[in-house]
């Protein structure tokens, strides 16, 4: 959504509903994930599925982002396990 004009930019159609949340980051990449497991890297300016991963779990909260040594890092909890990407440039 345009937070100007309150007009729709671009569209992400998931396989399922999504109870966790976005995250987006300083870089312009839209995080998210479902209740079918999959976790999402979008770009945030065009609606771009950069890739996406199965995680093998229902994801119900909100990824987190943090950097450690220079390098920034997304996690997501799905079902029992904790999953970290590290993101590149």
């Amino acid at each position: 959504m345009d937070p100007q004009t309150g007009e729709q930019v671009w569209s992400y159609n998931q396989f399922d509903v999504s109870d966790s949340g976005m995250l987006t980051t300083t870089t312009d990449v839209l995080f998210t994930g479902g209740r079918e497991g999959y976790f999402h890297a979008i770009d945030a300016e065009s609606g771009e599925l950069l890739w996406n991963v199965g995680l093998g779990g229902q994801i119900v909260m909100a990824p987190v982002t943090y950097m450690v040594g220079g390098v920034q890092y997304v996690s997501v909890i799905s079902g029992n396990s904790l999953s970290t990407f590290a993101l590149g440039d």
